[in-house]
């Protein structure tokens, strides 16, 4: 039984992924959560599957080196996928060292746990072993509006903000220790990601919480932002068959093909959140555009994101498959049956946050 290593798994692509795996491999593979339980990590995205004999969950900081070593020597890891890591820009340019906290020091100590255990005496390292680190398509920086410009694996790194520099930081890392030590890795660069459990600091639930509670929607300038968004789920895929088929030491790009403007993403939820309620339902009748609030833009907000995923579609025939028209409203449909989890989510420190990050603009 192959033995997985899931960093972050309590938080929302991380969470998304392992409910994946079990529902393609079942028992046929093992996965241990290591995750921290910062205000993003959250058990209840786990609860169907923590009674599982093959699944474990082990709370750790992965700037722990005794933590995660112990790990590493306790169980035969046969594969590490690293989601861990603060991913949120506002909060990255609030408080930038915990950004490089986590994402950098903690993704040095991931490696050298792994390289530790791996390695064998001649310096190669054991069969089948490999490290997938999870990153985004914002270590490249800002796309003017041509339509034709994409972020290549070859695109230079240009990271503007505080938490894409620590991103395209560990990104360096592990291409130094493939480079340095053939350490068998594999780095991924996914577009923004959308679907069930994500924290609503993000924009799309941010928008379905605010719109159902009658609360201002904020959007960011002239709304104008091109993100490219990928459902979770197609993106739990693509990792899986990079570490299947994947060749050793390269990076991979995986976007969605679902390029949109942040006030059309605002507008589209507005509009099917009309349609699936019950016009009884008293929040249908403030449902309109004029909870459209444009706030103070983003220190260093990137303009435009678009990820061309050929290379992961020519050599391991991965494309998305779903469309934002569907995505968008399996996301809603899911929101709306799991009310008590965003309540539980945006009670407390989230309500602090959030007054404190949009109240004055």
């Amino acid at each position: 039984m192959r033995t997985y290593l899931v960093t972050g798994g309590a938080g929302f692509i991380g969470s998304n992924y392992i409910h994946y795996m079990f529902k393609k491999y079942d028992n046929e593979i093992r996965i241990i959560n290591v995750d921290v339980l910062t205000y993003a990590g959250n058990l209840e995205n786990l609860k169907d599957v923590e009674n599982r004999d093959n699944y474990t969950f082990i709370r750790a900081d992965i700037c722990d080196r005794d933590a995660i070593n112990k790990i590493f020597e306790e169980n035969d890891i046969d594969r590490v996928v690293h989601f861990a890591a603060e991913s949120h820009v506002d909060r990255s340019i609030v408080n930038p060292e915990v950004f490089v906290q986590t994402n950098v020091l903690g993704t040095a100590t991931m490696l050298n746990a792994a390289k530790k255990a791996w390695e064998l005496p001649d310096g190669t390292f054991k069969e089948g072993k490999k490290f997938l680190h999870v990153s985004t398509d914002e270590v490249y920086g800002s796309l003017d509006d041509d339509p034709n410009a994409f972020f290549y694996e070859t695109t230079p790194y240009s990271p503007h903000s505080p938490y894409s520099a620590s991103k395209a930081s560990s990104d360096m890392l592990v291409k130094a220790y493939m480079d340095t030590y053939k350490f068998p890795a594999n780095i991924t660069n996914c577009s923004n990601n959308y679907g069930p459990y994500q924290f609503p600091e993000k924009l799309i639930p941010l928008i379905i919480n605010n719109a159902l509670a009658s609360k201002d929607l904020p959007v960011y300038g002239d709304g104008k932002n091109v993100r490219d968004w990928l459902y979770v789920e197609d993106h739990a895929k693509a990792i899986d068959m990079v570490q299947e088929k994947g060749r050793l030491f390269e990076t991979y790009n995986v976007g969605g093909h679902n390029e949109k403007q942040n006030i059309e993403i605002v507008k589209t939820i507005i509009d099917i959140l009309r349609e699936e309620l019950d016009d009884s339902d008293p929040r249908k009748e403030h449902l309109t555009y004029d909870l459209i609030k444009y706030v103070a833009d983003r220190k260093g907000h990137d303009r435009r994101y678009a990820i061309a995923p050929d290379k992961i579609k020519a050599e391991i025939g991965w494309e998305p498959e779903t469309m934002f028209k569907e995505g968008i409203r399996k996301t809603i449909h899911w929101y709306f049956e799991n009310e008590a989890w965003m309540k539980n989510v945006t009670s407390g420190d989230y309500e602090k946050y959030y007054e404190k990050m949009y109240s004055n603009k």
